[in-house]
């Protein structure tokens, strides 16, 4: 049996549970950070003396940060590994966090948010290419697709942290609140001692024995791993080569258009469902000014709730109904409210609960598409890209909806929305793959997936661990 047999059939085993906790622990903290902050917003004003332009360039420090470190770092990990991207970037993004504390004035909060931007961006490969490499085929999209349900954990966490130090020690805590973060950082840290480096990327680097012993550590609850014969296996890329003009193949260009397309358009309407936040925050009675960090904890609940069925439906379903059905059903409610903006408190819950819902098929598949679809030795790179590019759909969002909604007024501005998720609905159905029941190495080859009726892939063989080790 080969190395890449015995990582897609083997048992989802205890080492797999602490890997998915400590690839999880960076998006959530990506959530934690990019949501405290506006939740210490009002104490940094008020304390540091920002003016509109330094509150907002605070604000979107990070986001630049991301971009960066996204589009550069995703190469930097495929380079010299994800064991050794994976704990340097945590120990950055711990020390700005405490960085946040001493600041004296906007610019050099500024630049501790971008440097924390920086560690988040490079986060988000470190972890889809460590975990997507070592999970058995079996779990991969559900436990891939958990990465992004993360993020709203982060979210909703940063949110009751900031509702209970504002309660209890007013806007003044702000530091306090930042600081926080550090100390998510180091739980993180230590969950994260000891995660080896990924068998797939050592044998694409010629260390084949490195390879071996850590794939025999991992999973020596395996039924007979210490003596298994293992060899050495392929895939279709070259051994120990990192070239990003892979992604510029037909089949990957392809790929990378798809994935930073879907993922951009998705995010950017996404920031503008939140409009509503304060509708929903009223219509559940919670109208007091200084319990809002409460509705958007709420909020925050409703879209991780949202994430639930389709991580129930990734690995049963597939990754192609799940995607297009998500886009279909989103922009559904965003064309009511557009065309009907006056609606009834209920009815814009109702839109706004159906959104959250619909919206987990295509969030959750953000980091485990271009997990699956792109080959070991550029896979971080892919990932850095299409995580780089959706911030520019952030952006666009998070900018873009004040003056839509200054210019144009809610309804317009919601068919705008909705338009763009529609647009994400048929490149979907365009473009999208199945990647359902198949090896990593299978999915990320230059070969497209066709499915049969009953969902199944049509190519590829699939192996049994134990009938090969008999």
């Amino acid at each position: 049996m080969d190395i890449h047999a015995a990582i897609d059939e083997a048992r989802f085993l205890r080492f797999h549970k602490r890997l998915v906790a400590a690839c999880l622990g960076g998006p959530i903290l990506a959530g934690y950070v990019l949501s405290i902050i506006a939740i210490a917003l009002i104490g940094i004003s008020a304390d540091l003396g920002t003016t509109p332009l330094e509150t907002s360039l605070i604000g979107v420090s990070a986001l630049v940060g991301i971009f960066l470190g996204a589009l550069f770092f995703g190469p930097l990990t495929d380079r010299i590994g994800r064991q050794a991207m994976y704990a340097i970037d945590l120990w950055v993004l711990m020390a700005a966090s405490v960085l946040q504390f001493f600041v004296q004035d906007p610019f050099q909060l500024i630049m501790a948010r971008f440097v924390l931007g920086l560690a988040i961006g490079a986060n988000y490969p470190i972890v889809n290419a460590l975990l997507a490499e070592w999970l058995p085929r079996r779990r991969r999209g559900r436990m891939l697709g958990l990465l992004q349900a993360g993020w709203f954990i982060g979210a909703a966490l940063a949110s009751l942290v900031g509702f209970v130090m504002f309660e209890l020690f007013s806007a003044g805590s702000w530091r306090f609140m930042l600081l926080s973060s550090a100390v998510l950082g180091a739980i993180v840290l230590i969950v994260r001692l000891g995660i080896p480096e990924s068998p797939r990327w050592l044998l694409h680097h010629g260390q084949p024995r490195e390879a071996k012993s850590a794939l025999r550590a991992a999973l020596a609850e395996e039924p007979g791993i210490g003596h298994l014969m293992l060899d050495v296996g392929a895939e279709p890329t070259a051994a120990g080569t990192v070239h990003l003009r892979v992604l510029l193949q037909p089949i990957y260009l392809r790929r990378i258009i798809f994935c930073s397309g879907f993922y951009t358009l998705q995010v950017g309407p996404l920031f503008a469902i939140y409009t509503f936040g304060p509708t929903i925050v009223t219509a559940l009675g919670v109208e007091q000014a200084n319990h809002s960090n409460l509705g958007s904890l709420l909020i925050n609940l409703v879209f991780l709730a949202g994430c639930i069925p389709a991580l129930m439906l990734i690995d049963t379903w597939g990754r192609r109904p799940v995607i297009i059905w998500g886009f279909a059903l989103m922009a559904i409610p965003l064309f009511i409210l557009g065309f009907v903006p006056s609606a009834p408190v209920g009815v814009v819950v109702a839109c706004f609960c159906a959104y959250a819902l619909f919206s987990g098929g295509p969030s959750i598949l953000e980091w485990a598409y271009p997990s699956e679809l792109f080959p070991t030795n550029v896979r971080a790179s892919a990932l850095g890209i299409t995580t780089a590019v959706s911030r520019i759909g952030a952006a666009l969002g998070t900018f873009g909806l004040p003056f839509a909604l200054e210019s144009w007024g809610i309804g317009p501005t919601m068919l705008v929305a909705a338009t763009v998720t529609l647009a994400g609905f048929l490149l979907c159905l365009v473009l999208a793959e199945e990647t359902k029941g198949t090896t990593l190495a299978q999915a990320s080859s230059e070969n497209s997936f066709e499915t049969d009726e009953a969902g199944e892939q049509s190519s590829g063989s699939k192996v049994d661990i134990q009938s090969s080790q008999a």
